[in-house]
């Protein structure tokens, strides 16, 4: 696979490009909400649950346990970015194979 093929798989399909835009969009209001409210409780869920498949076993596999506190925010950062670029691949991936299956169906007529 080249470079070439993964940024496009990843970026240039419409399923992924939405997909990254709602993320961009969660991730730009949490960053709003944290930076202008006194309080801004748990808004980072919502980027969190768009990430939310991947993002659980990346979480669980560094090891933070429910009483060990938050990691730290460039790791929450990090493994968010991590997790949604790999399932906007995946989801490429499954828009480009759905569209060669179309493509290959035999026509009768």
């Amino acid at each position: 696979m080249t470079a070439r093929t993964l940024v496009r798989l990843t970026f240039a399909n419409p399923a992924s490009l939405i997909y990254l835009g709602l993320v961009g969009v969660a991730v730009a209001g949490a960053t709003a909400v944290t930076l202008f409210a006194q309080d801004p409780g748990f808004v980072w869920v919502l980027p969190a649950l768009c990430a939310f498949p991947l993002f659980l076993f990346v979480g669980l596999a560094h090891g933070t346990a429910p009483g060990d506190g938050q990691p730290a925010a460039w790791l929450f950062v990090t493994e968010l970015v991590l997790c949604v670029l790999v399932q906007s691949f995946v989801l490429g991936t499954i828009v480009e194979a759905s569209r060669g299956r179309l493509r290959r169906r035999p026509r009768t007529g």
